[in-house]
């Protein structure tokens, strides 16, 4: 791993750069102290797959996917009696 001071980085981008192509990294300094690091890109790899790719392949959903779920907002319902107003000490 080779260090340069900014100076220096700015001087020889080009020359830094066919080093980190070469696999290398180079970390720039300011006074001794790292700030920064030069790396080769590396693309992120997809997560989230191609549109067509699940073509030709056998999938079924359930029967009653779309059916209502009664109970699914019965805890954000307010209890009988209750106004909403938050009360001191609660």
């Amino acid at each position: 791993m080779q260090v340069v001071n900014i100076h220096e980085a700015k001087t020889h981008l080009s020359r830094l750069l066919e080093v980190v192509e070469r696999g290398e990294e180079v970390v720039i300094a300011r006074a001794g102290q790292p700030v920064a690091m030069l790396t080769a890109y590396r693309p992120a790899r997809r997560l989230i797959a191609p549109p067509g790719s699940m073509k030709g392949r056998d999938w079924q959903m359930a029967d009653d996917f779309d059916a209502p779920v009664d109970e699914l907002f019965s805890c954000l319902q307010e209890p009988e009696g209750e106004t909403g107003i938050p009360r001191a000490g609660r």
